[in-house]
């Protein structure tokens, strides 16, 4: 009972650490952060199993981890409040061709981070931007200016609309 309680402890402290890190997507972790979460991972697993290496301790600090996911899944499916709690929600970093500053700073994102994201989506100039929105899961989703002044979607680089 006691690892239970130690993972679910170590869940709760690793979700609301994520949180605060930020809206980061794992392909634009630098070579540091990644060293970091391996090592989190380490220290995790010692405070969480303490001394016991035995496979039952193991099993059941991972099944306390799925168990809590899982949890925090339905929970979020089920209410739109506890969704905007525990994920957050989209930031608008673009109006307009214009950059809103004060949600940059606010989701530590600098103007090259837009750019590239842009060029990622296939768009030059941030005046073709109607809309820049950076959403819950890190991704930042464009909605283009049409030639006639009317927003139309942009595509990311699978295709996607």
């Amino acid at each position: 009972m006691d690892i239970v309680l130690r993972a679910t402890i170590m869940f709760f402290a690793l979700f609301a650490l994520l949180r605060l890190m930020g809206k980061r997507e794992l392909s634009e972790m630098t070579p540091f952060e990644l060293v970091l979460l391996v090592v989190m991972g380490d220290l995790i697993q010692q405070g969480v199993t303490h001394n016991d290496f035995s496979l039952t301790g193991a099993v059941l600090a991972a099944a306390t981890f799925a168990f809590w996911a899982v949890a925090l899944s339905w929970l979020t499916y089920l209410s739109p409040r506890a969704e905007r709690v525990l994920e957050g929600t989209p930031v608008v970093v673009v109006r307009d061709g214009k950059l809103i500053e004060a949600n940059l700073r606010r989701d530590r994102l600098t103007r090259s981070e837009i750019e590239a994201e842009m060029r990622f989506a296939g768009i030059a100039r941030i005046e073709d931007v109607d809309w820049a929105i950076l959403e819950t899961e890190g991704k930042v989703s464009f909605i283009g200016k049409s030639p006639t002044g009317e927003p139309t979607k942009q595509r990311d680089e699978r295709g996607a609309a």
